[in-house]
């Protein structure tokens, strides 16, 4: 129903509009607006209140303001090595301020002459002992009256050569087209009512343009009326495109997989330790799912050290069983590696191979050969599995680690990889735990598992934190450490992102301890180290002949050693909360009481002192998760492949979390009763962003 719509006024090209020729267009684009509809769609980040003017003497610390003023004077003032600044000195019947300009021209110091008038728009901050307003928005008054601003002024996301004066003419213009009835409001009535929510013109009106008798600050926390319908369709339109690409899915076909309880015991027999009873519960949600013939979906959410890789063992013996191929893809080549190494030990060297990119010539064509004719039933990988000339004589489960790292088009990819129309079951696991409302709104296509149990014998890892100022004191716990018989890590980070610094950064901290430690054998591994080189170096330090391995956070994961019971990251403050939990789940694995010393360079800022005081206080995954999420955001939680999921235009998972569930209730009954309703929706919110439209 929908397609016959494309010549509607909103899926118009916005080259219709006046004053957008093809440059514009070319330059609109970068700021995914394509069609009328997109203009619509581009909301305001924030609002500013231009509809009255304060007097000078009025201002307060911190207002935005617009202020009227004469200029008494200007002057240039030097402020050292070459840095200059123009103030310019307004003032009223009021008071007075000071405009300060860091970027000028010799014109513009020309134009702001005395008795020029001026009408003004910015913050006002203290310097030293006046109020000023950094480089304001200005327009010069020549004569007679100047309308002010009858709605509160939206502020636009914008991009190099648009600017927010044409955002607002190209969206004025398309706002008085939808007052005459030219936009459909696809939700349906009853959710209207249900929610009290208003028409889709109205609301689309009162956010564009606010009346000047709404609230600033409730428009800037988007919890006006208007904002909560938009933030909720948006929130659903992602929730919709989700179950969408799952229902696509769910319609194709799988190979249906058995496991007896005879092949099931003899399994969990051939293992080293007894599986917790969180394993064996996800265990049997797989063997469920993959006894089906349309494909698994299931993301496998564990905190570090819970045990995942043995899941997906599990699920690996029901397919070498059934005499079918699985594929293991890791984004690290130590992880690929520790899987590797892994399972040749639970199924045999001979059914097991691993493809990175490092592969090469004849040995990659051997490889392949190997894959393709389905000698090698457990295929081992990184970005590698992706290309095009790894093909599969038959896929039926795809494990994907760390999911975070992948963005959701490659792992759609991979699905591809299946023959005869038969797509593999997907086994999503990741060791960053997401908190269930990012889990709910990213992955609404996948089915949830939890492991919320550690292996018996372990036990919670320690968590001091302490100021530079007593590295002294750190360096002695390693050496008595050591002393001891223990392992131990010191993990080198720089605020910088360069992997070259970081590896000089770690070069050097391994000299320097090397020199300290005299008795304590020191090995060094970083990320521009050759494949060959890292592997070496791990496996001295398992073999026990490093007892201290100085490290980048290439280390993150992958790295499983259970002598090792002691951590130390240097400039801790410098890195997120996920990831500090990922390091500090490097220490722990064994059956010693492990610590993980947390170094900072003071001064702690306020959320270096909530990540280091939330570590302290947990080592509940999860709980670091939702802190995470409060403090940095959904895009950077999942990583940034996963952005795109996540660059809401209105919404707010962590802030709107309170709607998801009624979200996810709404989106189902439109997909049953209102289905002509889902795709218009999708492309609406999503645009060009929605990458399952073709799925």
């Amino acid at each position: 129903m929908e397609d016959e719509k494309t010549e509607s006024f909103e899926y118009q090209s916005i080259q219709v509009l006046k004053g957008v020729g093809q440059a514009v267009a070319e330059k609109l684009k970068r700021l995914e607006i394509y069609n009328v509809q997109d203009v619509l769609f581009h909301l305001p980040i924030r609002y500013e209140d231009r509809t009255k003017l304060t007097a000078l003497g009025a201002l307060q610390i911190g207002q935005q303001a617009l202020v009227e003023g004469v200029v008494d004077h200007c002057e240039v003032k030097f402020m050292g090595r070459g840095r200059r600044s123009l103030l310019c000195y307004l003032s009223d019947n009021t008071g007075a301020i000071v405009l300060r300009f860091f970027n000028f021209s010799k014109a513009q110091k020309n134009n702001l002459t005395a008795g020029t008038k001026l009408r003004c728009f910015g913050e006002a901050k203290r310097i030293a002992t006046r109020l000023e307003i950094i480089h304001p928005e200005y327009q010069v008054i020549q004569s007679g009256h100047v309308d002010i601003e009858q709605s509160l002024t939206p502020i636009y996301p914008k991009t190099e050569g648009v600017h927010q004066t044409l955002l607002k003419k190209i969206s004025d213009q398309v706002l008085s087209k939808i007052n005459q009835g030219h936009l459909i409001d696809w939700l349906p009535e009853q959710v209207k009512t249900e929610y009290q929510f208003s028409d889709l013109v109205s609301a689309l009106s009162s956010v564009h343009r606010p009346d000047k008798k709404e609230n600033v600050f409730a428009l800037n926390q988007s919890k006006t009326k208007a904002q909560q319908r938009l933030l909720f369709e948006e929130l659903l339109a992602h929730q919709l495109s989700l179950l969408q690409s799952r229902g696509e899915i769910k319609k194709t076909r799988a190979i249906k997989l058995s496991v007896s309880s005879a092949q099931y015991s003899a399994f969990t027999d051939s293992l080293a330790f007894d599986l917790t009873m969180a394993q064996q519960k996800v265990i049997a949600e797989i063997f469920a799912d993959i006894n089906n013939a349309h494909p698994m979906l299931r993301l496998v959410q564990g905190d570090v050290g819970s045990g995942k890789t043995v899941v997906a063992a599990a699920a690996a013996m029901a397919v070498v069983n059934a005499g079918f191929q699985i594929a293991i893809m890791a984004p690290t080549e130590i992880l690929a590696e520790q899987h590797f190494v892994n399972f040749k030990h639970w199924f045999g060297e001979n059914k097991c191979l691993r493809l990175t990119g490092k592969d090469k010539g004849k040995k990659r064509q051997q490889k392949l050969d190997q894959i393709v004719t389905g000698e090698c039933p457990i295929v081992i990988g990184t970005h590698a599995l992706f290309q095009n000339d790894v093909e599969f004589k038959q896929l039926v489960l795809l494990v994907v680690d760390e999911q975070h790292r992948f963005g959701v088009h490659q792992r759609l990819a991979l699905r591809e990889k299946g023959n005869n129309n038969i797509v593999p079951h997907q086994l999503i696991m990741t060791a960053t735990p997401i908190p269930r409302s990012l889990a709910m709104t990213a992955y609404a296509d996948l089915d949830y598992s939890v492991i919320d149990e550690l292996p018996k014998g372990r036990k919670p890892v320690k968590t001091v934190v302490v100021s530079t100022s007593r590295r002294e004191e750190v360096v002695q716990r390693i050496e008595k450490a050591c002393e001891n018989g223990e392992q131990a890590y010191w993990v080198c980070t720089l605020v910088e992102e360069s992997e070259v610094l970081q590896c000089q950064a770690a070069e050097v901290a391994a000299e320097l301890l090397t020199a300290e430690l005299v008795n304590v054998r020191v090995g060094l591994i970083h990320g521009r180290m050759k494949q060959d080189q890292k592997r070496a170096v791990i496996n001295q330090f398992k073999n026990k002949e490093i007892d201290l391995l100085i490290a980048t956070t290439v280390i993150e994961v992958g790295v499983d050693v259970p002598n090792a019971s002691l951590m130390v990251v240097e400039n801790a403050e410098r890195l997120g909360l996920a990831q500090l939990h990922q390091l500090r789940g490097r220490v722990g694995r064994g059956g010693k009481q492990s610590a993980c010393v947390l170094m900072y360079q003071a001064p702690l800022s306020e959320t270096g002192k909530q990540r280091m005081s939330i570590l302290r206080e947990t080592n509940d995954g999860f709980k670091v998760a939702e802190k995470d999420l409060e403090l940095r955001g959904p895009g950077e939680v999942l990583g940034t492949r996963q952005t795109g999921l996540m660059q809401m235009r209105i919404a707010d998972i962590v802030r709107d979390e309170h709607w998801l569930p009624e979200v996810k209730k709404t989106a189902l009954y439109i997909i049953e009763h209102h289905p002509q309703a889902v795709k218009p929706l999708v492309r609406r919110w999503l645009g060009k962003a929605d990458r399952f439209a073709n799925v």
